[in-house]
């Protein structure tokens, strides 16, 4: 939630078209112990959910940052969205985390159609607001190169590697189509 949703604004102030998911089975944000989180389901409005995490511990959750991150979050879209109910296509779809890239593909291949083209491609994000933010710049920096490419599919790879060698983070690709 905070590193597409902070990959989400940045990308859109920069006038791109953006959508945000999640991929698993509840959002879960971090609670009063490790072993706690705080859970709600997909689609549960993130108004909802700051007024949960306020009643719970406003003092635990405005020093961690999430009561910060869910204010960020509801300017930008009512509530979280999971990736494998949306039958939205794409044409590009970036994610931060190679076991999110693995879902993602999955879902993907497990759709009927097959004729839409898609790049999915993962940097690897560490999450926390820091690593967020910095990822954040990377997504659109990495947007940008494929935006202003006149042939992605026979740029992509050389591209991908040498974003990769500059950012110093490892760079997943594959076309499929769905």
């Amino acid at each position: 939630m905070n590193r597409s949703m902070e990959a989400h604004n940045f990308l859109s102030k920069k006038g791109y078209r953006v959508q945000s998911f999640g991929t698993g089975d509840k959002v879960k944000l971090p609670g009063a112990a490790p072993d706690r989180p705080n859970v709600y389901e997909f689609g549960t409005p993130y108004d909802d959910i700051y007024q949960d995490l306020l009643q719970k511990d406003r003092e635990l959750y405005t020093r961690n940052g999430l009561l910060h991150m869910l204010d960020r979050n509801r300017r930008i879209k009512p509530h979280p969205e999971k990736f494998q109910t949306t039958s939205e296509q794409f044409n590009l779809i970036l994610t931060c985390e190679e076991r999110v890239y693995d879902q993602v593909i999955e879902s993907l291949e497990g759709r009927d159609s097959q004729t839409t083209p898609v790049h999915v491609v993962n940097i690897e994000i560490q999450d926390n607001h820091e690593e967020a933010t910095i990822g954040a710049f990377l997504m659109c920096e990495l947007v940008s190169m494929m935006a202003n490419s006149d042939d992605l599919d026979n740029d992509i790879d050389e591209m991908l590697q040498d974003f990769e060698a500059k950012c110093q983070r490892p760079v997943l690709h594959c076309l499929l189509f769905y």
